[in-house]
């Protein structure tokens, strides 16, 4: 199963990555190579040899191929320009397996969301399962499409709209954003559950199902307003979008040409080599997750768990441990993705992760914040004697806090890992900010420019003109409609959120959603400004841990959802998506897999709410994540303004923002000085959210990611550019597809998700205690 770790990643010459943004797409020289008049329309014409082997404009002046440097190089050589106005988008095809998908995603989310792993549906995963489906909808539905029924039906609209011909990459990428879209599990989710589970508090079903929309779509809303400068230029990338769309690729472009028949076999053989092999680390041999030397050499040292095992959750820091499992070193696990992310991102990743297992065994080492009292690594309140806290101890009949049973009780206490993981990740919060305003802020405001003057500065965003775009007021009126229900149901819910908490919720979400999908779109990291909002929910609004899981909806929630309507907005932008189709599916996504949350989470809490309120939970069912939400509910709503006050026990927490500003500072400052030092790749804010990298989970893979992200970015980036260009992101795609597919197999077959357990027995590679033979902790 997959940790929680995010994950969960090119720029100017003076930006910290491994791709150059060139400073004109109307470049001379690239003009003279490409042959043609203007360096966006006519860069790269297609010529029906998309990914056959020498192309000029792949070609240095020896006449061998140029490794993939620029943003400009991803747009044009890793990504195709192919594009058929005709093909359908709005078929029967998309629309049947469209919204059977969403739904099948939205429930598989919800139940995953109860597991004791935190498992997500893989958009890669319905992608491949939207294809097969497809193609079988294209060989048995009636229609112009399919060979043996075409003479028996007329060529009539309704026919075209049933089959109109081969399953097409139009068809494909809307399926995909509407199903995966709706596999995310709302956050508003997360304040239901805790509510029914910790506060017997169960708003009516109108209350909750708008309550649902309205945050779920406002973010869409307020994405698609800033969509000119964090979508369309070439330097806003999505590195972790290149696997899915050269699979796009791989899978309908050019089928007549030799090299991709050869890649798409190449595909499908990793594919199902990579589910084979899944139940061995996964099931019959979990040791393979995390081969351990050090732990095998001495079996009884605590310190040696602490810091080489990590086959367990929260068990250790996964120092040089070998992992073989995908499941974690893949994109969907521990993971940024390391065969896709840009290398100086995960340099500054694993570089930051060396500090983090300093910080981590130092703080423990010297009984930091008393932390000896509790585990090495949880996400759990204290008592000071290492007990569990009581919660609902210290709370009224109104669920606000009571002073006088706070005295009587104590204030909770953190784990030390846990305090250096919120302090990095505030850290992170301030370095964005600062980080983008010194890197790119001069590309953002000439980016705003040239699309206010009508030019195109995309090669892509050129051939998305014969499309019809969304009008504004289409996102004007989506947020209008979710500002309008977010309102009445505050009250109607009894929140506890004053009117003015969702105006500034929001206005939050504005102002950092440029830094974060800035930060995201080029380097492949997604900042989490959670803590901060939670931070900020407690000062204004103090003693009341209901109005803060609302205000973090509102003021997290939206700008989460902003990014990924602009991620996806990018995906359809790179596949020549019609602007209209994707607004209409990721809306009804949005709305459906709302829906559905909802009422399996009713569901499952009626049928497992004991089980869901213990603290382990079972191996089939656990309640970990609505527990972790409320814990921090509890620590920022009801005693921020206790804990982390000047003067309080972990004031160091809210401040760290500020020391977060300054962090991107020296680096810039000693790359305008010495330029060649390379401090330009260095990606601060991953370098300070990184200090709480090891907090959580399973930490085997972090030394074979790091293995993997050198060969793969470095060796075969520079040196292979050839098999890179053509293979790299395909084996990622085809990894994490075949990975996703066995987890949910395996889930259903022998994992409980059908309600039976069936055990692996014990033997060498799948001992009791810790799988790496670690000394047991917890």
């Amino acid at each position: 199963m997959m940790s929680e770790k995010a994950a969960t990643p090119a720029p100017a010459a003076a930006a910290p990555s491994d791709l150059e943004k060139t400073s004109s797409y109307s470049d001379s020289k690239y003009d003279e190579k490409a042959g043609g008049k203007d360096g966006v329309n006519t860069a790269l014409p297609y010529d029906g040899e998309v990914y056959d082997d020498g192309r000029i404009t792949d070609l240095d002046e020896n006449g061998k191929e140029r490794p993939i440097m620029t943003d400009l190089d991803v747009a044009t050589r890793l990504i195709s320009l192919e594009d058929d106005p005709s093909l359908p988008a709005f078929t029967f095809r998309m629309w049947f397996l469209g919204i059977g998908l969403s739904c099948f995603g939205a429930v598989l989310g919800q139940i995953f969301y109860f597991r004791p792993q935190t498992v997500f549906v893989s958009q890669l995963f319905i992608q491949i399962i939207a294809y097969i489906l497809g193609r079988v909808l294209e060989e048995i539905l009636p229609g112009p499409g399919n060979e043996r029924e075409s003479l028996r039906t007329k060529d009539s609209a309704f026919w075209r709209f049933m089959n109109p011909g081969p399953f097409n990459i139009k068809e494909h990428v809307a399926i995909t954003i509407f199903a995966s879209t709706a596999a995310d599990s709302a956050l508003a989710i997360s304040i239901f559950a805790a509510d029914e589970l910790f506060y017997d508090i169960r708003p009516n079903v109108g209350v909750g199902i708008f309550t649902l929309i309205g945050s779920q779509l406002m973010g869409y809303g307020l994405g698609g307003v800033m969509r000119s400068f964090l979508v369309y230029p070439t330097y806003i990338v999505f590195p972790n979008l290149l696997p899915t769309v050269q699979l796009f690729d791989a899978l309908h472009r050019g089928k007549k040409i030799f090299m991709q028949k050869k890649r798409v076999k190449f595909f499908w053989s990793v594919f199902i080599g990579i589910f084979v092999w899944e139940w061995f680390p996964e099931y019959i041999a979990p040791t393979l997750t995390g081969i351990s030397i050090f732990c095998l050499a001495n079996r009884k040292s605590p310190w040696f768990t602490r810091i080489f095992g990590g086959a367990a959750g929260n068990e250790g820091l996964g120092m040089f441990a070998l992992c073989l499992d995908w499941n974690y070193v893949g994109s969907g696990g521990g993971s940024m993705g390391a065969l896709f992310t840009p290398l100086s991102t995960q340099l500054s990743l694993y570089f930051g992760t060396m500090i983090c297992i300093l910080a981590f065994c130092l703080a423990f080492h010297y009984d930091v914040w008393h932390g000896q009292n509790f585990p090495f690594l949880s996400q759990t309140l204290f008592n000071f004697n290492g007990t569990r806290f009581d919660q609902r101890g210290i709370l009224d009949e109104n669920f606000m806090l009571d002073h006088e049973k706070l005295a009587a009780v104590g204030l909770p206490w953190f784990a030390s890992s846990q305090i250096i993981s919120k302090i990095g990740f505030n850290m992170a919060i301030g370095a964005t900010i600062t980080h983008v305003f010194l890197w790119y802020g001069k590309e953002i405001i000439e980016v705003i420019k040239k699309y206010r003057a009508g030019e195109n500065y995309d090669p892509h965003l050129a051939k998305m003109k014969v499309y019809k775009e969304v009008p504004m007021w289409w996102y004007l009126a989506m947020f209008a409609g979710s500002f309008a229900m977010a309102m009445s149901t505050l009250y109607a819910g009894k929140s506890g959120m004053p009117w003015w908490g969702l105006i500034v919720g929001i206005i939050i979400s504005t102002i950092f959603l440029p830094f974060v999908v800035t930060v995201y779109a080029i380097t492949g990291f997604s900042p989490n400004i959670q803590t901060l909002v939670q931070m900020l929910g407690a000062a204004m609004m103090p003693g009341n841990p209901q109005a803060n899981m609302y205000f973090t909806l509102y003021g997290y929630n939206t700008l989460d959802q902003a990014r990924g309507l602009i991620r996806d907005l990018k995906m359809g932008q790179y596949t020549k998506l019609p602007p209209r189709v994707t607004f209409t599916v990721q809306s009804l996504g949005a709305v459906i897999g709302g829906l559905l949350n909802y009422v399996i989470m009713k569901t499952i809490i009626t049928s497992r709410r004991e089980i869901l309120l213990q603290v382990q939970g079972t191996n089939v069912w656990s309640g970990q994540q609505v527990q972790s939400f409320n814990s921090n509910a509890i620590s920022w709503g009801a005693l921020g303004n206790i804990l982390y006050a000047p003067g309080g026990r972990y004031a160091i927490v809210p401040f760290s923002v500020l020391i977060g500003l300054a962090v991107p500072i020296p680096f810039w400052l000693v790359h305008k000085k010495f330029p060649k030092l390379g401090a330009n790749k260095v990606v601060s804010p991953i370098l300070c959210w990184t200090l709480g990298y090891l907090n959580v989970g399973i930490n085997s893979s972090i030394f074979t990611t790091f293995c993997l992200a050198v060969f793969s970015q470095y060796y075969l980036r520079r040196y292979r550019p050839g098999w890179f260009r053509k293979y790299n992101f395909l084996l990622s795609a085809a990894l994490d597809g075949g990975t996703q597919v066995m987890v949910f197999v395996f889930t259903f077959a022998v994992g409980g998700g059908s309600g039976t357990v069936v055990d692996m027995p014990h033997w060498a590679l799948n001992p009791p205690g810790n799988p790496d033979y670690c000394m047991r902790l917890t």
